[in-house]
């Protein structure tokens, strides 16, 4: 967008290469989201945040509102934490997951609810949120995002759109529009607390395209692929390294 403007569009699920199931750079992922006619991007790696930080602050060279986040992993499923510069611990109930984004001045949204081989977090869990995610655009029937578009409305919630990007091709297939209160005269000088308050307002809309059922697939098994290989690798005993002498090794050699 350009002049000024009172709405921006934003992709607010995209995972980078700093995510353990993640493939690419930041910097292309804003290179690639400017290409392509969206005003930002926010980078929501699986409980890691430097990346998403550092996006944010490079967004505005390539046009584009900055606004940080991260998919924090909670004891009861997932959850985007929109608008914070502190990672929430993981692992803490929803509930208090909640309480902690929105002391850390974000947004907290519910992603792929009640789908629970991603993670989604059920229903009886979602007793307070600030917005639910009622169009994710990694789907094979859509049956799940109908639901929770039932559910959003059912209880009023706000709704959004994100492409669960983990590949370059997927980013923008979902987005949000987010109306602004005040107009900016450039989409960098949108701050972060002004895209919060839209969503915990509920000034959005949603716009989705589905994402080739392939691509679903391929993204799905590699990401389970890599989260069992992750778990695994981490609870491995630390083995300290016994460094050779460099007399033992020259005599060797």
């Amino acid at each position: 967008m350009r002049g000024t403007t009172d709405r921006i569009a934003l992709d607010i699920h995209v995972h980078s290469d700093a995510s353990y199931d993640g493939h690419e750079p930041i910097e292309l992922v804003l290179e690639h989201a400017a290409d392509i006619g969206l005003d930002g991007v926010v980078i929501t790696d699986h409980d890691r945040i430097e990346a998403s930080r550092e996006a944010a602050k490079l967004a505005p060279e390539f046009g584009l509102t900055g606004i940080p986040g991260v998919e924090v992993s909670t004891e009861h499923g997932h959850l985007l934490a929109v608008g914070v510069e502190e990672r929430p611990p993981a692992g803490k109930p929803f509930d208090e997951t909640v309480h902690r984004i929105r002391e850390f001045g974000g947004a907290a949204v519910v992603p792929h609810p009640f789908q629970r081989t991603r993670h989604g977090v059920r229903k009886r869990n979602v007793t307070d949120c600030d917005a639910i995610e009622t169009y994710n655009s990694m789907l094979f029937t859509g049956y799940q995002n109908r639901r929770a578009r039932r559910f959003a409305r059912a209880r009023g919630y706000a709704e959004v759109g994100g492409s669960d990007a983990h590949h370059l091709m997927n980013v923008g297939r979902a987005v949000t529009v987010v109306d602004l209160e005040d107009p900016v005269e450039r989409v960098g000088d949108v701050a972060i607390d002004q895209v919060v308050d839209a969503l915990r307002a509920g000034r959005t809309r949603v716009h989705g395209m589905r994402t080739p059922v392939h691509r679903s697939a391929i993204q799905y098994g590699v990401g389970a692929t890599r989260k069992v290989a992750y778990l695994l690798t981490s609870r491995l005993p630390y083995v300290r390294p016994r460094p050779r002498a460099v007399a033992e090794f020259m005599a060797e050699n």
